[in-house]
């Protein structure tokens, strides 16, 4: 019978987040890294000295092992962030500077 043996270097907290052990580094956060930026692990590392290879590698394994959940939560944050984005365009705030700004 086959067991689950837990990923190394990866944990799930109660909540449901994946994190790189030791660390404050969630397994989103290297695998934004690599897409967004197109960074191998070996750039995510010198990016992130604090990193090791190795939870890199495992953080990116991780996310492979789970992509369509990953890209799910990546879209969903995205359409939240346009969102509050839209409704910030014209807030009270951004109306008062732009009467304190000087013409060009």
């Amino acid at each position: 019978m086959l067991t689950a043996e837990p990923v190394a270097h990866i944990y799930r907290d109660a909540a449901g987040v994946a994190w790189i052990d030791r660390t404050r580094v969630k397994v989103l956060e290297v695998a934004l890294d690599h897409l967004a930026q197109s960074w191998s692990a070996e750039e995510i590392h010198r990016q992130h000295p604090d990193l090791s290879l190795a939870q890199i590698h495992a953080a990116l394994g991780y996310y492979y092992d789970h992509q369509a959940a990953f890209d799910q939560q990546i879209a969903q944050d995205l359409t939240e962030a346009e969102r509050l984005a839209g409704t910030n365009a014209d807030s009270p705030l951004r109306r008062r500077l732009r009467l304190h700004q000087r013409p060009a």
